[in-house]
């Protein structure tokens, strides 16, 4: 069995590299087709596959996100199960591990530019020149400019006349027909408010749009709706509200410019008093051409097959991905059953996953289990305290350690500010059900920290990999990984 073990941990030549980790090559591709909350690096997630599982072995993610690790265990021959509460989630995730043939998308939207474009373009129409406007620039109510940009064309700017205000009048007090009604909480951590409706966030004409997008969507082949649904949400930010104009840039040089900048859609719902109404026909052409490209780049692999659950246990299908809450979906996987448990669970309170992406969701029409997530959320009438959430980890690390197969791994991807988040996976060694050694943990480097970095006072300086076994062999390619501790991390005073 030592041998065996010993074996398992060498092999390294279809997964990433110990320099890799150290340098991740960022999120492009596919990866970078849509903006989800918290994506992990690859490289890490090939590195703990390739050495904690079996070709042919069972990884499981009772968090999957956006799907990397799910593209990680079948890129490398195993079996794969990826569980999320989130719709949306579960959706991108199938498009990463399971992409759809290229031809098909372009196919895609060539009916959707047939049936959509022009019925869209007409809502942004200047009669003064004849064409689409391609940016509103508004503040508050108030039309202050127009532009029309294109690819190297620069910046044509038009000044509003009553016939565009009237235009965009038109749409005011618009109510959709195809986009779920939306559910806010009063969160001041994303400047959310429980009475925030859809024409909160976006114009009346952007709403409409979204309408005519929806309903085109529907007249296209079955198999490429999926991914077409997800570039609209992937698109959806940039066609609220919530684009930002940028003023005075280089202020902090001493070259402060005075000319006005499109922002873009990052986190949240910050409604900017001065803010930026997208044509919507070129956000969704943009999302799409990247979707196109990312699938024209990958390069020619072996079809990943789909399925349910059982279907992944009998070996009838390689990956499944289901949505629903972790506590529940794991249970039906037989104890014993996996060779590595790999995920980034929520941690604490420092994305609301489920609030952020309600937006996503509304437009996928999917149904939201809210009362399931295991979050810490700033929105006291969800009632997510640190204790409940201490409380659901328990248990659905207990759960996962009891899938281990008797040399099975658990690594985690964790970072929180608060003791008892961190007692959490402290304790997990020393409970006895679970069977687990705790090995060691690193720290995992992102390609890009502004965003993914909690600079809140008491937050870690970086996220970590915690690993834990059932087998107490040691490790050699685990130790040789750049900041290797096998003490656990501590909080920053």
């Amino acid at each position: 069995m030592a041998n065996q073990q010993l074996a398992l941990f060498e092999r390294h030549d279809s997964g990433s590299s110990v320099e890799e980790l150290a340098h991740p090559s960022g999120y492009v591709g596919l990866q970078a087709f849509h903006k989800y909350w918290g994506k992990k690096p690859l490289e890490p997630l090939l590195f703990l596959i390739d050495h904690l599982s079996e070709p042919g072995g069972l990884v499981v993610d009772p968090f999957v996100g956006s799907g990397s690790s799910g593209v990680a265990a079948t890129r490398l021959h195993r079996k794969f199960i990826g569980i999320d509460l989130n719709p949306v989630a579960v959706r991108l995730s199938t498009l990463l591990v399971s992409p759809p043939p290229v031809d098909d998308i372009k196919i895609a939207f060539r009916q959707l530019e047939t049936i959509a474009k022009s019925p869209i373009l007409a809502t942004y129409h200047c009669p003064l020149i004849g064409r689409a406007i391609t940016h509103y620039l508004w503040e508050g109510n108030k039309l202050r400019d127009m532009w029309v940009m294109g690819r190297g064309t620069g910046r044509r700017e038009v000044a509003p006349s009553e016939l565009d205000r009237t235009l965009a009048a038109n749409y005011e007090g618009y109510e959709s027909t195809r986009i779920r009604k939306p559910r806010f909480f009063t969160n001041s951590r994303i400047n959310a408010v429980a009475s925030m409706t859809l024409t909160d966030v976006f114009t009346g004409r952007a709403v409409h749009n979204i309408d005519v997008l929806l309903s085109a969507i529907d007249a296209v082949p079955a198999r490429s709706r999926p991914a077409m649904l997800l570039a609209l949400t992937a698109a959806a930010g940039q066609m609220s509200k919530m684009v930002f104009a940028i003023t005075g840039r280089g202020k902090k040089e001493g070259r402060s410019q005075s000319n006005t900048e499109v922002g873009s859609w990052v986190i949240g719902f910050w409604r900017p008093n001065v803010h930026f109404e997208v044509n919507v026909w070129n956000c969704l052409e943009i999302r799409v051409r990247k979707l196109i490209r990312a699938l024209e780049e990958l390069e020619e692999q072996e079809r990943v097959s789909v399925g349910n659950i059982d279907a992944v246990l009998t070996g009838k299908a390689q990956c499944a991905l289901v949505t629903g809450d972790a506590l529940a979906v794991l249970d039906v996987i037989p104890d014993g059953s996996a060779d590595l448990v790999l995920t980034d669970p929520p941690h604490s309170d420092r994305e609301p996953y489920l609030e952020l992406s309600e937006i996503w969701n509304c437009i996928l029409g999917a149904d939201v289990d809210f009362a399931s997530e295991v979050v810490v959320s700033n929105a006291k009438e969800r009632h997510k305290t640190r204790t409940e959430y201490v409380v659901r980890m328990r248990k659905l690390l207990d759960q996962g350690s009891r899938k281990l197969t008797p040399t099975g791994s658990l690594a985690l991807m964790f970072n929180a500010r608060d003791k008892s988040s961190w007692e959490v996976v402290q304790e997990l060694e020393g409970a006895t059900q679970s069977g687990l050694t705790y090995l060691g943990c690193f720290p995992l480097r992102y390609s890009a920290t502004s965003v993914v970095q909690d600079n809140r006072k008491g937050a870690l300086k970086t996220d970590y990999v915690l690993v834990y076994s059932r087998s107490t062999s040691v490790i050699p390619q685990l130790t040789g990984i750049g900041g290797w501790n096998t003490s656990m991390p501590r909080l920053r005073e």
